[in-house]
């Protein structure tokens, strides 16, 4: 079975989100931030695993829920952490970040049968998830972080290493406000969505 990594960092204000300020304070963006969290390591603990990891920036809050283990992020820059993720994982391993609430459990059941890897794009040209049959960190060091080219230049870097590549379904980051009510419109029933309507009805956007 494969293990489920989540990459995050503690949904506290002025460190997570912080393009959405403005128009949201940066309260009102960890929030939104909490809630994309929830609901990611919902889906995740929805999924068959064998191992639920959250590779955290941060300290574990109540919004934690049972059955994961958690490890701090380690080595400098953001591709760096993201090997050592994959460096600390014994067989097939799939990484997810925190900005995509709308995944569901059936996006995470994976099966390696016939392919070596999995590459979920994102629409501002990153990408959502990445999954190894054989976890590589060298697969991932060096490998420009945040441009509109990072997903192209991962996906690259797969099929030059001669893996066979499993494409997911094309997601959309929360990284703006038009890209969170962009996402809630595509998961309504989402503890972000209810978040994002209960910050509207105060008022703070």
């Amino acid at each position: 079975m494969t293990t489920l990594l989540v990459i995050a960092k503690e949904p506290r204000p002025g460190r997570v989100k912080t393009r959405l300020t403005p128009p949201f304070d940066a309260e009102s963006a960890a929030a939104l931030a909490e809630a994309a969290l929830v609901d990611t390591l919902r889906a995740v603990a929805a999924a068959p695993a064998r191992r639920r990891v959250l590779v955290l920036d941060g300290e574990p809050g109540p919004w934690l829920p049972p059955g994961f283990d958690v490890v701090p992020q380690r080595g400098g820059g953001l591709d760096r952490r993201l090997a050592a993720a994959f460096a600390g994982c014994d067989g097939p391993a799939l990484l997810i970040g925190m900005d995509t609430p709308q995944v569901t459990p059936d996006l995470l059941t994976v099966d390696f049968a016939g392919c070596d890897a999995y590459f979920g794009g994102a629409e501002d040209g990153g990408f959502w998830a990445l999954g190894l049959a054989e976890p590589d960190p060298a697969l991932l060091r060096g490998v420009p972080m945040s441009t509109s080219a990072t997903g192209a230049v991962q996906r690259g870097r797969l099929v030059a290493a001669g893996l066979r590549v499993r494409d997911l379904p094309l997601l959309r980051d929360v990284d703006t406000a038009d890209d969170a009510e962009a996402v809630a419109a595509l998961a309504p029933h989402s503890l972000f969505a209810a978040e994002l309507a209960r910050l509207r009805a105060v008022g703070t956007r």
